[in-house]
C-alpha cells in the first residue's frame, strides 16, 4: 500500500462527501472525552437529516445531533454527560416524545457489535443482558425489521452452548454486528495518509473504525509520517483504514481530548441551561453551530479565557484545578 496518499481534507468537503442523508453513521468518543465535536457540528450545518447513529457510550455528540435534527435512529448503551446530565436533555425528550427510535445495549454487547463488524463477522456471543429486559425490550419492531434491509431480524438471540456447557456456560446472547457507513473519530494526532493515534483511553473507536466503510479522521496535530514511525505500537488505526483526514485545533470540544485541553464545564452548563427549552435551544443552535461557518470561528467565539482554562497540564493530561462546577 502506498502510505504516501494525501488524504487531507477540509471538514465541509468530507462531511458533505462521505455522510449522505439516510446514512449509518457512528461517532466515537466516550461521554464528555474526546467526541468528534467539529464534524457533529458541521453535520448540523449542512443540516444532515434521517442519520442511523450508531454510539458506544456518547453525551454530548449524540445529543447534539438529536437536537440538531439530525437522527432518525439511535443504537446505543447510555446517553449522558456525567454530571452535567446524568442523562442527556434531547436525548430524554426525543425519548419521551417518540420523535426517535431507540435500540439499547449494555456497553459490552455494544462493544462486540463493533468488535465483530470489524471482524467481518455477522455476530459475537456473550453472557451480558442474560436475565435483563435487554433481551425482550427492542426499539425497531418486527415490521421495521422486516422492510429495512440494514436492520438485523431480532436485536439480539439467545442459544443453549453449543458445546454442551462447556466453560461452565449454559446459555449464550448473540449480538448483531454494526457495519456503518462512515464512523467519525477525534484523535491527537495523525498523518497525511490517515494513520491515526489516540492517547490515552480508546474506548470503542478502534472497533468503530474498522467496522466501517469510510472513515473521517479529525485531528488535534497533523504529524509527519516518520514522527508516527518513531513508536509504531502507539498507533492504533492503520492508514489503509481512513478515508480522509482533517486536522481541526480543538475539534472535540466542548468535550474533552487527554493531553490537550479538559471538558469545559462553563459551555457544558450553558448548554444543560439550553437543552431544557425549546426556545433557548433554537438560540442556542443559531448562535453557536448556524452563525459561525466552522469550527475555527465557533472556537473563537469562546474566548482565549476558557481555552486557558481548559489546557492540559503536561504530567497529568488534564486540566489541574479546573473548577468543574
Amino acid at each position: 500500500m502506498d502510505t504516501s496518499t494525501d488524504k487531507v481534507m477540509d471538514l465541509k468537503t468530507a462531511v458533505n462527501r462521505f455522510v449522505e442523508n439516510g446514512s449509518h453513521i457512528s461517532i466515537g468518543g466516550f461521554t464528555v472525552n474526546r467526541n468528534p465535536m467539529a464534524a457533529v457540528y458541521e453535520m448540523i450545518r449542512q443540516q444532515k437529516k434521517d442519520l442511523h447513529l450508531y454510539a458506544h457510550s456518547n453525551g454530548q455528540g449524540v445529543d447534539e445531533l438529536i437536537g440538531g435534527g439530525c437522527l432518525s435512529r439511535l443504537e446505543i448503551a447510555y446517553c449522558g454527560n456525567g454530571r452535567f446530565a446524568p442523562t442527556c436533555y434531547r436525548f430524554r425528550k426525543a425519548v419521551q416524545e417518540g420523535t426517535l427510535q431507540v435500540e439499547d445495549y449494555s456497553n459490552y454487547q455494544m462493544t462486540l457489535r463493533f468488535l465483530a463488524g470489524a471482524m467481518g463477522v455477522p455476530f459475537l456471543p456473550t453472557r451480558s443482558s442474560l436475565g435483563t429486559s435487554l433481551l425482550t425490550e427492542w426499539g425497531f419492531s418486527e415490521t421495521d425489521r422486516k422492510s429495512d434491509p440494514r436492520l438485523p431480524e431480532r436485536k439480539a438471540h439467545v442459544m443453549e452452548n453449543p458445546f454442551d456447557g462447556w466453560g461452565g456456560v449454559d446459555k449464550v446472547v448473540l449480538v448483531p454486528a454494526v457495519n456503518p457507513d462512515v464512523t467519525i473519530i477525534h484523535v491527537q494526532k495523525a498523518d497525511r495518509a490517515g494513520t491515526a493515534r489516540i492517547e490515552g483511553l480508546t474506548f470503542a473507536d478502534v472497533e468503530q473504525a474498522k467496522a466501517a466503510k469510510h472513515v473521517i479522521v479529525t485531528c488535534e496535530e497533523l504529524v509527519e509520517t516518520d514522527a508516527l514511525r518513531q513508536n509504531p505500537d502507539l498507533n492504533q488505526i492503520p492508514f489503509f483504514c481512513v478515508d480522509t483526514v482533517v486536522r481541526v485545533p480543538h475539534g472535540a470540544y466542548p468535550t474533552a481530548c487527554y493531553r490537550y485541553y479538559d471538558y469545559d464545564p462553563v459551555y457544558l452548563n450553558a448548554y444543560r441551561e439550553a437543552a431544557v427549552n425549546e426556545e433557548r435551544f433554537d438560540a442556542y443552535l443559531q448562535e453557536n453551530i448556524f452563525d459561525t461557518d466552522d469550527h475555527a470561528a465557533f472556537i473563537e467565539r469562546q474566548g482565549a479565557d476558557r481555552l486557558r482554562a481548559i489546557a492540559a497540564d503536561a504530567r497529568t493530561g488534564y486540566a489541574v484545578g479546573l473548577d468543574r462546577k
